[in-house]
């Protein structure tokens, strides 16, 4: 007889461990709250599913910050190229962005998800839609209430929590389990929202004027850390990858002084000096706005930032200066329902190796529960992908410990 083992969260961690587990010979079920699968996965597609991203791996790596050292196992059993691999699998080819991102030539997560939700019932794992997991009894089995809201204890050899962060709650990912775990000694680091915008203290004439449109070709600055990209502005403040890019070090100085100042670069591909050379070639008595339309060549909404930042000085080198370096203070971070991810989560010593809680023999936890974030552009789908395998993984070396 299999050995039956339930999965807890029907996104990418939760299902790709069902693969690899049912694929292995292991009876699976997944309990999902919602009343579809995988709505995060969706919802992230809908712009264009970015699954990965194909920069060297060292590269690649660095993007995951603290988080290294402990997600790099994972990952390299699982590399980029081994998921644009399984997409290709599935029926769903991939191409390479400009920008390096990894996507299916659909550019939707609809197709390959259908042909995945295939291939799962061929391995035969049941998907138990409508069913909401609510602890622990006192003999440590789950408690699973189905769509009746009758509360039942699920007898599995082994579970995989994969119920993600706490981001995006309407799509049902809301933290609730982190009490469940806490009373069973698991170290939990609370929530904090990651790949959010950030506040700030707009005009309201600027804010009128430019709300909703995007800062293109920029550097932004942080801490001596620089990103190259876009960003939008919003009615509240900014956001956008590049902003992303830099949230964990922003939220972190926010929560420690207040505030956090990141600075732009208006004009990041000419030098200062040379910058500074062509506002001196303005026309005796030709006007700022068609100074820094002419000789910077800043966009309206560029020109319109150097003013937010207080008065724009007029002598070239000065000028110069400003456009390298535009200060803009942030004052708050939006929240986890606004985030398109969450700090947080199963801290990295509640865990063994093979994401096993230490406290929980046969319990393991794969995905964003775990205490680790990364910025957009493939970094997170890599890493609950990978985690979800590492999971499965984990659940066959203990079994096969325990029958040694």
């Amino acid at each position: 007889m299999s050995q039956r083992v339930a999965i807890i969260g029907a996104g990418p961690a939760g299902l790709i461990a069902a693969e690899k587990l049912a694929g292995e010979g292991f009876a699976v079920d997944v309990y999902e709250r919602m009343p579809s699968v995988a709505r995060k996965f969706l919802m992230a597609g809908r712009g264009g599913l970015n699954l990965t991203h194909s920069e060297p791996l060292d590269t690649f790596l660095q993007r995951y910050g603290a988080a290294r050292e402990w997600l790099e196992p994972s990952i390299c059993a699982f590399p980029p190229s081994e998921l644009a691999a399984w997409c290709e699998g599935l029926g769903q080819k991939t191409f390479t962005g400009s920008s390096g991102r990894v996507f299916p030539k659909s550019m939707k997560a609809s197709p390959l998800l259908r042909a995945w939700l295939a291939r799962l019932d061929g391995l035969g794992v049941t998907i138990h839609t409508r069913h909401e997991w609510r602890g622990f009894d006192d003999a440590g089995r789950l408690l699973v209430s189905g769509p009746e809201d009758v509360e039942r204890a699920i007898e599995a050899a082994a579970v995989i929590l994969a119920l993600g962060g706490a981001s995006w709650p309407r799509l049902g990912s809301r933290g609730e389990w982190t009490g469940w775990l806490a009373e069973r000694g698991v170290e939990i680091t609370p929530f904090a929202p990651a790949n959010a915008g950030f506040n700030a203290g707009w005009s309201d004439v600027f804010k009128a004027r430019f709300a909703g449109q995007p800062l293109k070709a920029a550097n932004f600055t942080h801490q001596g850390r620089m990103m190259r990209g876009e960003a939008m502005i919003t009615a509240y403040g900014i956001e956008g990858g590049a902003i992303y890019a830099l949230s964990a070090s922003l939220r972190a100085a926010i929560e420690a002084e207040g505030r956090a100042e990141l600075v732009f670069d208006l004009a990041p591909d000419i030098a200062g000096d040379a910058l500074a050379a062509r506002l001196a070639s303005a026309r005796p008595g030709q006007s700022l706005a068609n100074t820094l339309r002419k000789q910077a060549r800043l966009s309206p909404l560029a020109a319109s930032l150097l003013r937010e930042a207080g008065e724009v000085p007029r002598e070239p080198e000065k000028l110069a200066a400003r456009i390298k370096a535009v200060p803009l203070s942030l004052t708050g971070m939006q929240g986890l329902e606004r985030a398109i991810s969450s700090a947080g989560g199963i801290a990295r010593s509640a865990v063994d190796g093979n994401f096993m809680l230490k406290t929980m023999p046969g319990v393991f936890a794969a995905g964003e529960m775990l205490d680790w974030e990364a910025p957009t552009g493939g970094y997170l789908l890599q890493a609950s992908f990978a985690t979800g395998i590492a999971a499965a993984r984990g659940v066959t070396e203990w079994f096969d410990g325990m029958k040694a």
